[in-house]
């Protein structure tokens, strides 16, 4: 994709941020941090979201996460934790696979919000869910 932005950063043509990079997968950090060191991972091949995405790339991508990402985020801004997201359809704003890592700190402040009052109660979502 020729407009991808996140395409063009795989490609050299936008600067960032990089943090790892291997054939599969490139790490850089977000220009819209939630927090210090807020990261995303892209697989360099295009793919819009997870429901068209190589699953080597799902299961690269969080090894990589697990084995290099965390230590490195953990050992290096002392967080307290990790929160990992990823969106597909509303929500994501570049349509090109991509997984926040936001460290947290009990200090941080983040708050992922939410509407409690369009909620419906759970056993009713539940019911609707199993229905044939």
């Amino acid at each position: 994709m020729n407009d991808c932005i996140f395409c063009q950063i795989v490609k050299g043509e936008i600067p960032a941020s990089k943090i790892y990079e291997d054939e599969k997968i490139l790490v850089f950090l977000d220009v819209n941090p939630s927090t210090n060191g807020h990261m995303l991972v892209i697989p360099k091949e295009h793919y819009q979201d997870l429901f068209n995405l190589d699953e080597e790339i799902i299961t690269h991508s969080v090894k990589v996460i697990k084995e290099k990402l965390y230590p490195l985020i953990k050992s290096k801004l002392n967080c307290d934790g990790l929160t990992i997201c990823q969106n597909n359809g509303y929500g994501q704003e570049v349509k090109h696979f991509h997984i926040h890592l936001i460290p947290r700190y009990n200090d941080d402040g983040f708050v992922n919000s939410y509407n409690k009052d369009i909620l419906l109660p759970n056993d009713q979502v539940y019911s609707t869910l199993i229905e044939k």
